[in-house]
């Protein structure tokens, strides 16, 4: 069976980071995840269960495959690789955003590549695996970020690291094109450019969900309000129909108000037991 790998390439510039609290949780797991994965001895069957099988979405319901392929590898270099881009090139990034900003942006890009891989890949069968669609979203914000910063490929070779986002992202374009390898190229594309989307965005989740809150308090208020007045309403009505009972008699009601003072009186008997 093949499986598809995502693994980021090239060498790095190496900047020592003390771990920050997003990254050290996310390289956490997933360490503890290859290592389960390993010891057990059943990579294939966690592959096919927890990896991202397009088909088995659909035809198996396995909706949550999306997410947790994320956290599964094919190797020891394939996690490695993976999560020392993510402590590199993630942790500057953590220390603006903040963890929770940080952890969005991070499985937005991650779940997002995810999708677009599912949709691009509906009759697929071989698992895809690996953080990498997350990893290049990031390395895609750090290049926007921080695009004079300087990146030495292989330890050797000075690139801006504008210029180095921009290369990886052209190779992983030109190789989603016909791929037969083994590396999900289309799966690193498509982190890169949500994660561009993201950040070119004005889109802010805090107004939003504010804006949201506000809505559904609003309505809420209307509800009452609306409520409150119908009632009242119905009060006014019953008491004259009341009145009109202690002058003229029940017999002299019409067949409206007799509806009125029967519905009117069970329903605020009704709101009566709620309050």
């Amino acid at each position: 069976m093949r499986y598809q790998f995502q693994s980021p390439s090239g060498g790095l510039s190496f900047r020592p980071k003390i771990f920050t609290d997003a990254i050290k949780l996310l390289v956490t797991v997933n360490f503890i995840i290859f290592f389960f994965q390993t010891m057990s001895g059943q990579s294939r069957m966690f592959f096919q269960l927890f990896g991202l099988v397009p088909k088995s979405v659909w035809s198996q319901f396995m909706i949550w495959q999306p997410v947790t392929y994320l956290f599964f590898h094919g190797g020891i270099w394939h996690v490695l690789i993976n999560m020392f881009v993510l402590w590199m090139f993630g942790t500057e990034l953590e220390r603006v955003w903040g963890k929770e900003r940080f952890l969005k942006y991070y499985f937005m890009t991650g779940i997002g590549s995810g999708l677009v891989t599912f949709v691009l890949n509906i009759n697929s069968t071989i698992p895809i695996v690996g953080a990498s669609g997350a990893v290049y979203g990031v390395l895609l914000a750090y290049g926007l970020m921080y695009p004079n910063r300087t990146i030495y490929l292989y330890g050797i070779l000075p690139i801006k690291s504008v210029w180095f986002v921009i290369s990886i992202g052209a190779i992983a374009f030109f190789s989603s094109i016909g791929n037969t390898s083994s590396i999900s190229h289309m799966t690193h594309l498509s982190g890169m450019v949500i994660g561009f989307l993201i950040l070119r965005s004005n889109f802010r989740w805090k107004e939003a969900i504010f804006n949201i809150r506000k809505q559904v308090l609003e309505y809420k208020i209307h509800q009452y309000e609306k409520t409150k007045s119908q009632r009242n309403k119905l009060e006014m009505d019953i008491n004259r129909i009341l009145e009109k009972i202690n002058q003229d008699g029940f017999d002299k009601l019409t067949q409206e108000e007799k509806d009125i003072l029967f519905e009117g009186s069970k329903s605020l008997h009704r709101h009566k037991k709620k309050d």
